[in-house]
């Protein structure tokens, strides 16, 4: 790769996320992390991919007064089953349960995306379907104890053992479902050249 292709603003990424941050590097981009509270409520009655944008925004709306010539990426994964929302769990009890909702069926991974530069928001979401198989409740206690997943939405890392022995098919984005729509981030980034 040319230096020239990536010759792209200075990039910060809003999110704490290990996995955000390694898709990033991944792709060979220099970034940062910087960090802000946001209150990640949204009105109700939207879908499941008009919340995903609508906190993805706000997250970047938290950044607009401080950058000029950075562009800021901050991103909100959704999983949603039959029109439910599935986020992070608030306890092991609650992942169990999740996890066991999602057994053996479809459900839907959705990343909403905001990009903020010069003032200007570029928003864009993915959607990945995924099958797991029917997964024991040996299995998913394992995963849980052993992998501790509170901090993923839908309680399971697709890159670690539950996805790695559990899912059957992927319709959509790898990487989406990671946490991260790679190449639609990409190509949204050489946009702002």
């Amino acid at each position: 790769m040319t230096n020239d292709l990536m010759t792209i603003p200075p990039v910060i990424l809003a999110s704490k996320s290990p996995r955000r941050q390694e898709l990033l590097k991944l792709m060979n981009i220099n970034f940062r992390v910087v960090l802000k509270d946001v209150d990640e409520s949204y009105p109700e009655g939207l879908t499941p991919t008009e919340i995903a944008l609508h906190i993805a925004e706000k997250k970047c709306h938290a950044f607009d007064e401080m950058v000029e010539d950075e562009a800021v990426i901050t991103a909100d994964t959704i999983v949603s089953i039959d029109g439910q929302i599935l986020g992070k769990p608030k306890s092991p009890e609650h992942a169990i349960a999740m996890l066991q909702t999602l057994s053996g069926r479809k459900h839907q991974v959705i990343t909403g995306v905001c990009i903020l530069y010069k003032h200007k928001y570029n928003l864009f979401h993915d959607v990945s379907d995924v099958l797991f198989r029917t997964l024991s409740d040996d299995e998913i206690r394992f995963y849980v104890e052993k992998y501790q997943p509170m901090d993923k939405a839908g309680s399971y890392g697709i890159q670690e053992w539950i996805g790695l022995t559990g899912i059957i098919r992927i319709d959509g984005s790898y990487t989406n479902v990671v946490g991260l729509p790679t190449e639609k981030l990409y190509q949204a980034l050489m946009r702002l050249r």
